[in-house]
C-alpha cells in the first residue's frame, strides 16, 4: 500500500478532491465560474470553514450581505456560519480553489508536526 495518491483533474467547472485523494480531514474542490455566473446557491455550513485561494480571474463574493471583490492571487477564510455565493465578473471568468476542514480542529502544524529525521 503507498502512503501517497496522485490524481491528474479533468477539465471540468467543479472537481471534488475527497474521493479522488481519500482525504479524511478536509475537502478540496477545484472550481470555475464563467464569465458573467455565478454559484446558483448561497450557503453556509455547520461545522467546516472554507478557504479560498483564488487562481485566475476576478469577480466576487457576497458573505453575509457584504460584496468582496477577488482577483487573482487573493486568500480568503469564511467562518461556517457565514452564508455566501461567488461571482464572476461579467467580462471574465474566476477559477479558485476552496479548501474545506472542520473549524477549530488544527491542533500542530508545520515543524509542531513534524518528525524531522
Amino acid at each position: 500500500m503507498s502512503n501517497y495518491k496522485k490524481v491528474s483533474l479533468e477539465n471540468a467547472p467543479r472537481v471534488e478532491l475527497h474521493d479522488k485523494l481519500g482525504l479524511t480531514g478536509a475537502e478540496i474542490s477545484v472550481n470555475t465560474i464563467s464569465a458573467g455566473e455565478k454559484v446558483p446557491f448561497v450557503h453556509s455550513h455547520k461545522k467546516n470553514e472554507e478557504i479560498y485561494y483564488i487562481t485566475c480571474g476576478t469577480g466576487k463574493a457576497v458573505i453575509d450581505n457584504e460584496e468582496i471583490n477577488l482577483t487573482a492571487g487573493d486568500w480568503i477564510r469564511i467562518s461556517p456560519t457565514a452564508e455566501r455565493q461567488f461571482f464572476a465578473a461579467q467580462d471574465n471568468s474566476i477559477s479558485y480553489v476552496c479548501i474545506q476542514v472542520k473549524e477549530n480542529s488544527l491542533e500542530e502544524f508545520t515543524a509542531n508536526d513534524a518528525v524531522i529525521k
